[in-house]
C-alpha cells in the first residue's frame, strides 16, 4: 500500500550508503517533541470515527464482554526507548512543525492523525512471543505453524498529514503448536524504522499524505533534500513501509510493501519475530516489487511485477522454485501509469488490470490531490500476457469499461486454454478509493474473456460489499469453487466473512455461508487453511478460515478459527490475546515444517 514513495524520492542524488547503526545513540535525554509520545500515551479524544453506523447482525456478538486486560500483561511490550536527537534533527524537525501547522495542516479528515488512528486503527508497542488463552474450543492440530498479519502501526505520532496507508509495518504472529498459542507482535525493521528509532523522531515524509499541492510538495520535498544533504537519510537504501503483506516462497518469508524491496523475516523457536533484512536477489530486483506475488502451488515458482510512475509504467518477472529471480519483461504497451496493486495468474498467462485508477504526480503537485487519483473519463483493460514470456510481444488488451481491480482473487483456463476466467471485486466508488474508503463498494465478478475472438464477458458473484477475499491456496491458477471475502462495513471496517460458490452459475447470489462478528466487532482478512494440505483428494473446502477479530466494546483482540464447511463457519476455537491487534491488511499461514526453513 507504500506504492509510488520509492520512485518519487529515488530521484534525489545519493552517494554512500548510510548505516543506520552509525547514528548516535543516547537514552539519558526525554525528547519535548510530541513526535515521540505514542498515540496511546496520549489521553483520549471525542473525534468520531470514520465509519457510519453498522447494522445489527441477527448473531450474538462474537467476543463475550468482559473486563479490560490486566497492566501487567502491557509491561511485557516494554519501555519505548529514549534517544536525544542531534542538532540537525532538532532543525529540520522544527521546519517540519512549521509546514506541519501552517503550510499543510491535516485539514481533510482522510489525513487527519486523529481521525485515522483513532479506536483500533490506533499501534500498540510490541509485544515479545507471550503466551495466549484458548477461551473456546480447541484449536485444530492441522494449524501446526504460525498465522502471520501484517498492517500499518507508525512508529511515532504523527506531526501533520497521516494517511492510514503511511504506518510502518508491523507483523502480529500467532505460533500454534498441539494446542497452544503465543502472540508477538514486531515492527519489520526497515531502513526507515531503523534510521528513524535510532534518530528519536520522524526523518522521512509521509509519502500518501505529504505531498498534496505545490506549495507542501514543495516544502517537504526541500526538507527531505536538506536531510539526505546533511547525511540523514539515503533513498538508495530504500524507504518502503513493508506493512502490507507476506509472501513465503523459495524457502523464505518476505515482508512486503510494493514501494521497496522485499523484507527477508524469519520466526524463533519462541515464536519470536526477526527481521533479517532488505533483499534485492542477488542484486537483480530493482527498486521495488508487488505485495501481491502468485505462488503456483504445482510449480513452486513465484510471479511477480514492479510498477511506477515513469515508462515502462509496468514490468513483469517471476522467480523459480529456489528464489532465483527471473529477466524483467517491461510492458511498454502500458501507455499511462496505473495503480497496480495485485494481478492473477493461469497455468500459462499472468492478467494484469490498467485501471481507472492512476499515479498522477501532476496533479498530486499542482491540484492538491492525492499522488493517486482516479480519471473517470479512462476505459479499464485487462492485460494478458503468457507467463514465461521474454518479451511483451504476445501481450493482449481487452476493453472492460469500468472494472477496477484492486485485489485479484483467482484465474483459470477454460476451453483448452482459449478462455482465461478471472475472479475479482470491482471498486465502483473508484473516487473515494483513498479520500472515502467508507463510500467504496466493492462488487465480486466473474469476468470471462475468449482470447480468439477477444469478447469479454462479466458476471456478478454477489452484491454484498466484499474484499479481501482469498482460497485454499492449493487452487491458485486452476479452476477453484469456493471464496472466503471479507463483508465491509463500512471499509476499511470489517464485520464479518462470507462463503462463496463461484460455481452457481450466472448472474446468481453465490453466498453459501457467512458469519457476522457482532456489534462492535471487526476482523481483518480471512485465510484458508486446509485441514489435509498433503492430501490430494482432499474436499476444497476441508479446512479452517482463521482471522484476527477485536470488540471495540471491551477493547479484546482474539484469534478465531472457523469451520470453512460449515453452513454458518461455525467457531471451533478462540483465542483470547494478551494485547490489542490493531486492524491491517493481509496476512498467511505458514506451517511449522516451512518455519524450520527459515
Amino acid at each position: 500500500m507504500d506504492a509510488f514513495s520509492s520512485s518519487f524520492l529515488s530521484t534525489f542524488p545519493s552517494s554512500k550508503l548510510l548505516s543506520p547503526a552509525s547514528l548516535t545513540r543516547t537514552r539519558s535525554y526525554v525528547p519535548l517533541n510530541v513526535s515521540s509520545v505514542r498515540i496511546e500515551d496520549k489521553p483520549q479524544t471525542n473525534t468520531k470515527t470514520s465509519t457510519t453506523t453498522t447494522k445489527k447482525p441477527t448473531q450474538p456478538p462474537l467476543v463475550p464482554k468482559s473486563s479490560p486486560q490486566p497492566k501487567k500483561v502491557a509491561a511485557l511490550t516494554g519501555a519505548k526507548r529514549r534517544v536525544e536527537p542531534t542538532m540537525p534533527t532538532v532543525i529540520f524537525s522544527a521546519f517540519d512543525d512549521i509546514i506541519n501547522n501552517f503550510i499543510d495542516p491535516p485539514i481533510r479528515p482522510s489525513v487527519d492523525p486523529r481521525h485515522v488512528l483513532s479506536a483500533n486503527f490506533a499501534p500498540v508497542d510490541e509485544l515479545p512471543p507471550t503466551t495466549c488463552e484458548v477461551v473456546e474450543g480447541s484449536l485444530p492440530p492441522c494449524l501446526d505453524g504460525a498465522y502471520i498479519r501484517n498492517g500499518p502501526n507508525p512508529q511515532y505520532l504523527p506531526r501533520g498529514p497521516y494517511h492510514l496507508f503511511d504506518g510502518d509495518g508491523m507483523l502480529h504472529s500467532i505460533r500454534i503448536s498441539q494446542g497452544s498459542a503465543t502472540l508477538c507482535s514486531r515492527y519489520v525493521k526497515t531502513y526507515k524504522y531503523t534510521l528513524e528509532r535510532d534518530a528519536g523522531a520522524p526523518l522521512l515524509p509521509n509519502v500518501f499524505s505529504g505531498f498534496n499541492g505545490l506549495t507542501a510538495s514543495a516544502a517537504r520535498g526541500a526538507l527531505s533534500a536538506a536531510r539526505i544533504l546533511a547525511g540523514q537519510f539515503n533513498p538508495a537504501n530504500g524507504i518502503g513501509l513493508a506493512n502490507t503483506s507476506l509472501a513465503f516462497f523459495g524457502n523464505r518469508l518476505y515482508a512486503l510493501g510494493e514501494s521497496d524491496l522485499p523484507y527477508s523475516m524469519r520466526l524463533t523457536s519462541n515464536g519470536d519475530i526477526e527481521t533479517l533484512g532488505r533483499h534485492d536477489f542477488d542484486g537483480k530486483l530493482f527498486m521495488s516489487m508487488t505485495a501481491h506475488p502468485k505462488i503456483d502451488p504445482e510449480t513452486g515458482e513465484a510471479f511477480a511485477f514492479r510498477y511506477g510512475p515513469m515508462p515502462p509504467f509496468l514490468t513483469f518477472f517471476y522467480f523459480d522454485a529456489n528464489g532465483n529471480k527471473q529477466q524483467d519483461v517491461p510492458i511498454f504497451s502500458m501507455i499511462r501509469p496505473s495503480f497496480l496493486h495485485d494481478f492473477a495468474i493461469t497455468k500459462n498467462y499472468a492478467i494484469f488490470a490498467d485501471i481507472q485508477i492512476g499515479m498522477n504526480p501532476m496533479e498530486m503537485i499542482f491540484g492538491g490531490g492525492s499522488p493517486v487519483a482516479s480519471d473517470p473519463t479512462k476505459v479499464s483493460k485487462l492485460g494478458i500476457i503468457p507467463r514465461y514470456a521474454k518479451d511483451e510481444s504476445e501481450m493482449k488488451w481487452f476493453d472492460v469499461p469500468g472494472f477496477n481491480l484492486i485485489h485479484a482473487i483467482n484465474a483459470w483456463e477454460e476451453d483448452d486454454g482459449n478462455t482465461v476466467v478471472l475472479i475479482a471485486p470491482n471498486i465502483l466508488s473508484v473516487e473515494h478509493t483513498l479520500e472515502r474508503m467508507e463510500l467504496v463498494h466493492a462488487l465480486v465478478e466473474k469476468v470471462t474473456i475468449n482470447l480468439k475472438t477477444g469478447l469479454v464477458k462479466r458476471d456478478p458473484v454477489s452484491a454484498r460489499n466484499l474484499d479481501f477475499a482469498v482460497i485454499n491456496p492449493a487452487y491458485i491458477a486452476k479452476q477453484n469453487k469456493y471464496v472466503y471475502a471479507a463483508i465491509g462495513d463500512p471499509m476499511p471496517k470489517i464485520s464479518g466473512v462470507v462463503k462463496l460458490d463461484v460455481s452457481n452459475g450466472e448472474r446468481r447470489e453465490c453466498t453459501v455461508a457467512s458469519r457476522m462478528y457482532g456489534p462492535g466487532c471487526y476482523g481483518g482478512e480471512p485465510f484458508f487453511v486446509a485441514r489435509e494440505p498433503d492430501n490430494p483428494e482432499a474436499e476444497e473446502d476441508d479446512g479452517y478460515v482463521v482471522s484476527y477479530v477485536h470488540d471495540e466494546n471491551t477493547g479484546e483482540s482474539r484469534f478465531l478459527v472457523m469451520d470453512a464447511k460449515s453452513p454458518g463457519l461455525d467457531i471451533v476455537a478462540a483465542v483470547r490475546l494478551p494485547h490489542r491487534v490493531p486492524y491491517g491488511f493481509h496476512g498467511l499461514f505458514v506451517r511449522e515444517s516451512d518455519l524450520n526453513k527459515l
